[in-house]
């Protein structure tokens, strides 16, 4: 019998959910100051329009914004600089092709909290067209109204 590892989520992505259809999750360490992780501890994240590229045989994060930490005072980090993602080679390998080959997008889904360690879940992500989204929202709504007629109906 396995044990559930805690994770406490800190920040989550929903436009990414929103405006791409996610094929793959990946979990992934990020190569951080000590003032970032104080930071994204306090929850002073935000991804704006982050993504990730695959630059030689190395994974980087671009565009993800992390406040500065109050009390590093000197000492403090640059709040938009590129992060490094920490990867297997082979995993990197694997993703490299399948972004080149068919045309994918790695995406930052959320950032979270696993045995005191910052991680980041990246998403191997295709966009969506216009009737896609109105779909996903059409049957979104449809969900809420069958909820909505089960819990108001008299048994």
């Amino acid at each position: 019998m396995r044990s559930q590892v805690p994770i406490k989520i800190i920040a989550q992505n929903r436009r990414a959910r929103f405006d791409y259809e996610i094929e793959e999750n990946i979990e992934c360490g990020i190569a951080l100051q000590g003032s970032e992780v104080k930071s994204i501890k306090e929850g002073r994240v935000s991804f704006g329009d982050s993504f990730a590229e695959i630059k030689g045989e190395e994974v980087w994060l671009n565009n993800l914004h992390i406040a500065e930490y109050a009390q590093a005072s000197v000492f403090s980090h640059d709040p938009d600089r590129p992060k490094k993602l920490l990867l297997h080679r082979q995993e990197i390998k694997r993703i490299d092709r399948r972004v080149r080959e068919k045309g994918y997008t790695l995406v930052p889904l959320s950032i979270y909290l696993k045995h005191g360690l910052v991680k980041l879940e990246l998403g191997l992500c295709r966009g969506k067209k216009e009737f896609d989204k109105r779909a996903d929202i059409k049957a979104r709504d449809i969900d809420r109204e069958i909820r909505r007629d089960f819990r108001l109906k008299d048994w």
